[in-house]
């Protein structure tokens, strides 16, 4: 095997580890009905449930789950990102 094929054979496998990672950070926190937000989408929300965290003590991006009644009284479930910063500071 040459070092031009262990290259290649090393990138992929990096790769693939990094896409595997990604794709385990943004499923959904509990459920897989839940519906994930997109830039632009119009959500009919008249009372918020209630917000939770994927990660309570973070510093950064993590998934946000808020659960919501719409206009119809249905219950309903968005997941988007957001900025947590409870974990930023040392006390």
């Amino acid at each position: 095997m040459n070092v031009k094929t262990l290259a290649s054979a090393s990138l992929f496998a990096v790769l693939g580890f990094a896409a595997v990672a990604a794709n385990a950070s943004s499923t959904s926190i509990n459920d897989a009905s839940v519906m994930q937000y997109r830039y632009g989408d119009h959500l009919d929300v008249k009372r918020v449930l209630s917000v939770k965290d994927d990660h309570s003590n973070a510093c950064g991006p993590v998934n946000t789950r808020m659960d919501y009644l719409d206009s119809k009284g249905q219950k309903e479930s968005v997941e988007y990102r957001s900025y947590a910063t409870s974990g930023c500071h040392d006390n």
